[in-house]
């Protein structure tokens, strides 16, 4: 690998690591990067670069002083939740809706409920986001153990004019689904103009997905992994699904359990998944994309792990 190509793709793992939040991750690469150039003479506008790098681990170093700071707190401030939603969105390059979203999420990652309730409560008024954002409304929920609220919730979304009935239809047997799972047997009402329901309409409960495209918009609500090494070797352990934004899902692992994750790295991948929804299993694969420990709220001391599901 040349010189140019080495530099850039140290830079662009660093951004990489930046906007999945590991922070001293990406301080490495931009150090490496920065000791390439030192060394160098022959590097164009060396100067500027070497300028541009420092400013970037600078910055880096103070948003990490920023959340070590605020993280010792339950409570965060608004510039500590502004760094969440900016640091462990999924992607830089979304649209306005979607990065909104994924910062609704990542609040709600760290504990942070009531913020991230009051974020969805306002995206489930945006159409194109409007689905995905109340089924994580309802995750968060769940989270947050007020099952009881989500069906508040559905309820007042029956008396507004926000949730056309297609949409509303797509949401209850995704929540009854949930309610069913945590022993809250519960018949939610029809929407007014609900024809065949998806888990009525759905004559497959058995399917093998081969692209990645055809399951980016199902419903994920928990995952079997299949361990080939570990103190799990042989077994596989299935875990809930917290949150989802599109074939990004998190999952919120138990401190006690935090030997299953020793090995699951960023960038680690998972070929043997055992995908679940309301209406599908399937198998496939998943690319570990971050894993960070909690460090506040009544998640404190776990660790969320986020997969993407890719092709096999």
């Amino acid at each position: 690998m040349d010189l140019k190509k080495k530099i850039k793709s140290f830079l662009q793992e660093a951004e990489i690591y930046r906007t999945q939040g590991l922070l001293n991750e990406a301080k490495e690469k931009y150090k490496n990067a920065l000791a390439i150039i030192q060394e160098n003479d022959r590097i164009k506008n060396k100067q500027s670069l070497l300028t541009a790098i420092a400013e970037k681990i600078r910055l880096l170093d103070s948003d990490n002083e920023v959340l070590e700071r605020e993280l010792e707190s339950h409570e965060l401030s608004s510039k500590a939740q502004d760094l969440i939603k900016k640091l462990f969105s999924f992607s830089d390059k979304k649209d306005k809706d979607e990065a909104a979203l994924e910062g609704a999420i990542a609040l709600a990652k760290f504990g942070q409920f009531d913020s991230a309730l009051s974020d969805f409560n306002e995206l489930v008024k945006r159409d194109s986001i409007r689905v995905i954002a109340a089924k994580n409304m309802i995750r968060c929920h769940l989270a947050n153990n007020s099952l009881d609220q989500a069906i508040t919730k559905y309820q007042e979304w029956m008396g507004s004019d926000d949730f056309p009935d297609d949409q509303l239809e797509t949401i209850r047997p995704y929540l009854e689904d949930i309610l069913r799972k945590n022993g809250k047997e519960s018949s939610l009402p029809l929407p007014s103009a609900a024809g065949e329901t998806p888990a009525e309409s759905s004559v497959e409960t058995h399917q093998n997905y081969e692209k990645e495209e055809s399951v980016e918009f199902l419903d994920i609500t928990s995952i079997g992994i299949n361990y080939e090494s570990g103190p799990a070797k042989g077994k596989m352990v299935e875990f809930d699904v917290n949150f989802q934004s599109g074939n990004m899902l998190s999952l919120i692992i138990s401190n006690k359990d935090k030997e299953l994750i020793e090995d699951l790295k960023a960038g680690v991948k998972l070929n043997n998944i055992q995908y679940y929804s309301p209406i599908a299993i399937f198998k496939g694969a998943g690319i570990v994309s971050s894993r960070t420990q909690i460090e506040n709220g009544p998640k404190r001391g776990d660790f969320c792990l986020d997969i993407k599901i890719v092709n096999q």
